[in-house]
């Protein structure tokens, strides 16, 4: 194995934000953990070692990683006929970004799913002469048939799964429904693939569904977004693709030890965007669990952490939860820990202390908050109850508002007139273009960090 200096190996750091003062009775704690990794070694995280030290990426040598890039052919894509000509050209450019080095393949989905390139069950290596045959492979794709996702990712897995690389990445573009395949199959599809790799998933046009599109990111640790025009694609696939080669550690779970009597009530990704982790855990040992969190490069997320502790007198302290990062051994030895935090309880009768909301728990719960509001606006204007839709995004435009969230307030600004935006009073718009209510739907998760 080739040993790499430590500064092209990625480091992880783990800060804990929170209260740790309860009054008296007081049994639930809240968190907010801060991970960083970065390649060049500056936050003071634990180096990796052993088995798991190869970065997806080491300069001179070959990137450890595999991409399959699924692009919708059904029939729907021919309409309007540029459509499918803006997929191939977005494949292309996605081809193009492509290290050296890096494995490979194209898919082209219908109700069935077909290898365009390499085919025969495996996956090329990215060089001038396998990206010309792909770019070239590209212009053999029509639209025709219908869409059955489940089996696009079914044959992603396959591809992706006889790769011997660190880092599995499947990039997936859909312009229409679900529509040749039950529901329960695309479950089933996602439950499979789930933790083997991970996926962004793009809807292009006006005609999916937004709710299909962002259970496939949310399943498959991915990013999910709309790209309304098709001109934008190419833009799109290239700014994915950068963000896949960027990426230098796969499978790192973010592992939560609690005390006797503690019980966790949920745990959830919050930042750059909002995902439930709870229902996600796997049992690792005595009151260990482990949680999902994909593939990292150099970049920074928050984890929000809920846990309920046994009641205590005033003056009694005790640790809450030790929150670990952690990397499996390929070999099947112990995994290694990057770096940890601490959750800590301390009973008080300081009622300022205790009833002091710590900044970046306050600003997180409300990111969340707005996430659900905006959903459940949405869903009350499509189900004509609009006295409901308009209180609730009318309380969307106000927590916009107080966090600083520009881009969700002037997404919600397309769909609703802002009279107010400091006490959440609005008006339905009468006409609202689809890509602008799917837009606001699809980015509805996305949050911003706390202000400095």
């Amino acid at each position: 194995m080739a040993n790499f200096s430590k500064s092209n190996v990625p480091q992880f750091s783990v800060e804990v934000y929170q209260n740790e003062y309860l009054p008296e009775g007081g049994r639930e704690v809240n968190a907010i953990v801060t991970v960083t990794s970065t390649g060049g070694g500056t936050t003071g995280g634990v180096p990796l070692s052993g088995a798991a030290a190869s970065p997806a990426h080491v300069p001179g040598q070959a990137p450890n990683a595999a991409v399959v890039i699924m692009v919708d052919c059904s029939g729907s894509m021919d309409y309007p006929p540029t459509k499918m000509r803006n997929a191939r050209d977005a494949t292309a450019a996605a081809i193009d970004t492509l290290r050296d080095g890096t494995s490979f393949a194209v898919v082209g989905g219908t109700h069935v799913a077909k290898e365009v390139y390499p085919g025969n069950g495996r996956l090329a290596v990215a060089d001038a002469q396998t990206r010309a045959q792909a770019k070239g492979a590209l212009r053999a794709l029509s639209a025709g048939g219908g869409t059955a996702i489940g089996t696009w990712l079914r044959l992603a897995d396959r591809l992706l799964g006889a790769a011997d690389v660190q880092i599995r990445h499947g990039i997936l573009l859909t312009d229409g429904r679900n529509e040749h395949e039950a529901p329960e199959d695309l479950r089933a599809a996602l439950e499979s693939c789930a933790g083997r790799f991970t996926c962004d998933a793009r809807g292009v046009g006006t005609d999916w569904e937004v709710k299909e599109v962002t259970a496939i990111a949310s399943a498959l640790l991915g990013t999910a977004d709309i790209v309304a025009d098709p001109a934008g694609l190419a833009a799109d696939f290239t700014r994915m693709m950068e963000d896949a080669m960027g990426k230098e550690v796969a499978d790192v779970a973010l592992r939560l030890w609690t005390p006797v009597g503690v019980e966790i009530k949920f745990v959830k990704q919050v930042a750059p965007t909002v995902v439930d982790l709870t229902d996600r855990r796997t049992e690792v040992g005595p009151r260990a669990g482990d949680y999902p969190t994909g593939s990292w490069g150099d970049e920074s997320r928050d984890y929000h952490v809920c846990v309920t502790v046994p009641q205590a007198g005033i003056g009694q302290e005790m640790l809450a939860s030790r929150v670990s990062l952690v990397l499996p051994d390929p070999s099947g030895g112990a995994p290694q820990t990057l770096s940890q935090g601490l959750v800590r309880a301390v009973w008080t009768e300081d009622m300022v202390a205790s009833t002091s909301i710590n900044p970046q728990v306050a600003h997180y719960t409300g990111q969340v908050e707005l996430a659900q509001v905006i959903q459940q606006g949405l869903d009350a204007r499509k189900s004509g109850d609009f006295d409901g839709a308009t209180a609730k995004l009318g309380r969307a435009v106000q927590l916009a508002s107080v966090s600083g969230n520009e881009d969700t307030a002037k997404l919600l600004s397309k769909v609703v007139d802002v009279v107010d935006a400091a006490t959440g009073t609005v008006r339905l718009k009468a006409k609202v273009a689809d890509a602008d209510e799917m837009t606001l739907e699809t980015r509805s998760t996305k949050t911003v960090r706390v202000k400095k």
